[in-house]
């Protein structure tokens, strides 16, 4: 009796064992990183920047980082196996890495977008893409780069869960966008620049108005951070614990459901 008892106890824990060891050794989801060497050299620091601070948050096999520098990575075949597509300091530019994109959201995909991953302008001729951002168009920016005060307008939301209602944010090039993102009942603006940074620039500046700067459209898997701007930008705690939330929520939200669960 006492040795059935000891191998059923023991059983039990080899099979515990055999399970936490099977889910450390395999990644509970696959990120994929697109970023660009051939852009401004402020864009292309935060990038590695990004790259760094990223690869450092799968150690112990959390997850799986890919980095890329292809755009035409977009038309690979198992792109849905990529819980999440993180854009640094580029975007898609030909036709058909545009419907790849278009696809791989449409169907349930998630991005985490940085600064210039949302550029877009009167030349940039994809009407899809001004949706998916809330109908946000670049209108302006402030220059140099500088801190800014940031007004974090929900405190419950999970991307900014738990922060304080303002935190000053290191040097970045702050786009504001027209129309604001915040017209489209389908946004969430969860972070925006306060007014207390106004007027704002030295060159270039901003006079004033609504300034979302960290945003969802809840349409989608979807979270874009205005932030992305030089090598500064993972200096602050409070931002860097945005980033990680941001990157979370994504993720939380596959359809495949939600990992951080288990």
């Amino acid at each position: 009796m006492l040795l059935q008892l000891f191998f059923k106890k023991n059983l039990y824990l080899f099979v515990l064992l055999c399970s936490f060891y099977s889910f450390a050794q395999f990644p509970r989801f696959k990120a994929l990183a697109f970023y660009s060497t051939e852009v401004e050299e402020a864009h292309v620091n935060f990038a590695n920047d990004a790259i760094a601070y990223l690869k450092d948050l799968t150690i112990g096999d959390g997850f799986i980082l890919e980095t890329t520098t292809n755009m035409d990575d977009l038309l690979l075949d198992d792109l849905q196996s990529y819980s999440l597509i993180i854009m640094l300091n580029d975007f898609p530019h030909t036709q058909q890495q545009r419907a790849a994109f278009e696809k791989y959201m449409d169907n349930g995909g998630g991005w985490l977008g940085f600064h210039v991953s949302a550029y877009n302008d009167k030349t940039t001729n994809w009407p899809w893409f001004v949706d998916f951002l809330g109908g946000a168009v670049f209108y302006t920016n402030n220059w140099p780069p500088m801190p800014a005060k940031i007004v974090v307008e929900d405190t419950m939301h999970p991307v900014t869960k738990g922060m304080p209602k303002t935190y000053i944010a290191p040097a970045n090039e702050w786009y504001q966008w027209k129309p604001s993102p915040r017209e489209n009942l389908d946004v969430k603006v969860l972070a925006s620049l306060s007014e207390d940074n106004y007027p704002f620039g030295l060159k270039d500046i901003i006079q004033g108005g609504d300034t979302p700067v960290v945003w969802t459209h809840t349409k989608y898997r979807m979270v874009y951070m205005n932030i992305g701007h030089g090598s500064r930008i993972f200096k602050e705690a409070v931002q860097n614990r945005m980033v990680i939330a941001a990157l979370k929520y994504v993720v939380s939200t596959d359809k495949k459901g939600n990992v951080f669960k288990y």
